[in-house]
């Protein structure tokens, strides 16, 4: 976090010393030439945009923090349950307990309804589109009967993140990885350790840069998991095909011609 402050700030100095230059030269009476004008507009101009865009960024990663922060004092007052639960709707994403049909989501509704099942096992997490990152997964570790996961176009999953799924090992059974833009296949080796898991879906990953060897490879690492969202030809060069040539045809032309 140092480095990138250091340099925004060896810019911000640069720019400045730049503008001082500029401004003296304006002091000195002279009618500024269109170069001076324009070097002092482009001065302004790409100043503001690049703070704006740094503070965007600092409002990203503190949003990206604080969203992944651990309920630790939640789990201790209420249980573990309780404590994953409230983490998942606070991050905007939804969960159904085993043996229930109903989901519960982060409405004015339901909000705090599932505590009146402290004691319920969460089998189904729905995270498509949240913020969770390492840090988050945290609190979500001590659910060992998670069957279903979807993480679908989560901008925040990478392969670290998939690393430390394997506490799922004896009980996730579907995982739904499309659409996150940090997965490369060193992540997805690291999903060997799922040995339950039937069905995975690594459709939209722009990071891997042969879809279809990567699948099979999948397959053969979990010979019982359904891998979709790539076909198996996908990004495999394929032969190209010779044209005949005079060559050939008046070989051709000759055979037929002998029989």
């Amino acid at each position: 976090m140092a480095a990138p402050l250091v340099r925004h700030a060896m810019r911000r100095c640069l720019a400045h010393n730049c503008a001082v230059t500029v401004r003296r030269g304006l002091r000195s009476g002279a009618t500024p030439s269109v170069f001076t004008r324009l070097l002092l507009k482009l001065d302004h101009y790409f100043y503001d945009v690049e703070s704006f865009l740094y503070l965007k960024e600092w409002w990203k990663t503190k949003v990206v923090k604080f969203q992944n922060k651990y309920f630790g004092y939640v789990q201790k007052r209420y249980g573990a349950q309780i404590g994953a639960a409230y983490y998942i709707l606070a991050i905007k994403g939804s969960f159904r307990f085993a043996g229930q049909s109903q989901w519960f989501r982060p409405d004015s509704t339901g909000m705090f309804s599932f505590m009146r099942s402290p004691h319920g096992q969460i089998e189904e997490v729905d995270l498509s589109g949240t913020l969770i990152n390492l840090n988050g997964l945290g609190n979500l570790i001590s659910q060992n009967k998670l069957k279903t996961l979807s993480l679908r176009g989560c901008p925040e999953v990478d392969d670290w993140f998939l690393a430390r799924l394997h506490v799922f090992r004896d009980s996730l059974v579907e995982l739904d990885l499309s659409d996150c833009t940090h997965v490369t296949v060193g992540g997805l080796a690291a999903l060997q350790n799922l040995r339950k898991l039937k069905r995975l879906d690594i459709s939209g990953l722009p990071r891997l840069q042969c879809p279809g060897l990567v699948r099979i490879l999948l397959e053969e690492m979990l010979p019982h998991c359904q891998v979709i969202g790539v076909e198996s030809e996908q990004g495999m060069i394929q032969p190209e095909r010779q044209e005949p040539t005079d060559i050939d045809d008046a070989s051709t032309q000759s055979g037929l011609r002998r029989s």
